[in-house]
Order: C-alpha cells, then sequence, then structure tokens
C-alpha cells in the first residue's frame, strides 16, 4: 500500500471517528432540545419542515468539523463519513433513510404510485447530503490575502 492510499484510509478513519461524535452529541444535545422548545409553539403542519431544517443544520455542522480537521481534502473527508450513513435508516436521530430510498425506488418502478414519495424523497435526502457536503465546503480556510507590495519595501522602511 501506498503512501498517499494510506494517507487517505487515515483520512477516512479520522472522518469516521469525529464525524459520528459530533454528529451525536448535536443532534442529541442541541437539536433535540431545541426541537422540543420549537414544537409547542409550532402549528403542527410545520413540525416536519422545522425538523429538516434542523437536521440539515446539524449535518452542516458535522460536516464543517470534519472538513476543518480533514483539511488537505475536505470533500474526500466527508465522502468517507457520509458512505456510513447509507448503511441504515436514522428516522429517530435524522431523516437519513438511503434503505428506505433504495426500497422506494423499486417499488416506483413496479407502481406509479409511488413516484409522488421517491421524488419527495430524494429531494429530502439531497438536501440533507447536501447540507453535510456545504458544511465541508465552508470549512476550508481561506487563502492567505494577496498583496500588491513587496514584502522588502516594508522592511526597508523600518516598518
Amino acid at each position: 500500500m501506498g503512501s498517499e492510499a494510506r494517507e487517505r484510509l487515515l483520512l477516512a478513519a479520522r472522518s469516521i471517528l469525529l464525524g459520528w461524535p459530533t454528529l451525536l452529541l448535536n443532534a442529541y444535545l442541541v437539536e433535540r432540545p431545541l426541537l422540543i422548545l420549537i414544537a409547542g409553539k409550532l402549528d403542527p403542519s410545520w413540525f416536519q419542515t422545522v425538523r429538516l431544517i434542523l437536521d440539515g443544520s446539524v449535518l452542516a455542522a458535522t460536516g464543517w468539523v470534519i472538513g476543518r480537521r480533514g483539511a488537505p481534502n475536505p470533500i474526500l473527508a466527508v465522502a468517507a463519513f457520509a458512505v456510513t450513513l447509507t448503511l441504515r435508516d436514522f428516522g429517530e436521530l435524522l431523516e437519513i433513510r438511503v434503505p428506505w430510498l433504495v426500497q422506494l425506488a423499486g417499488d416506483a418502478l413496479r407502481d406509479p404510485r409511488y413516484w409522488d414519495s421517491l421524488i419527495y424523497t430524494v429531494g429530502v435526502q439531497t438536501f440533507l447530503f447536501g447540507s453535510l457536503f456545504a458544511g465541508a465546503l465552508l470549512s476550508r480556510r481561506a487563502p492567505a490575502a494577496l498583496s500588491i507590495m513587496d514584502g522588502s519595501r516594508s522592511k526597508e522602511k523600518g516598518e
């Protein structure tokens, strides 16, 4: 195994080991209490929308943390973590339901009545995974500012 492959494997492992605690802490210590606090003030028809927005916020924060720690390649780091989210449904924790999406796609191919539900579910999953990747992209450090002034000139003046 080459050193580049080993580095990618370590990056993936680090992002998974960092991502899960970050996700769980955000979901249970921030999202749940906030959702409980807001739920009493909401019209019931808005509950799922607010939950989806909070899920997206939790995933964006998780993506930011993973991306910040996987600095050389934040997209690869967050992609490794995202793969672990596709393995099961997380309905109670988050609205990520990739196995359900696959089953729904199979049902929609057999029966056109499932198309509306499939399109909705694809949209929700796209939003949630997009939030995760957006957080990773936002974690990038700003590049050093370019200057039109040469650094040696300021040294001559004693600055």
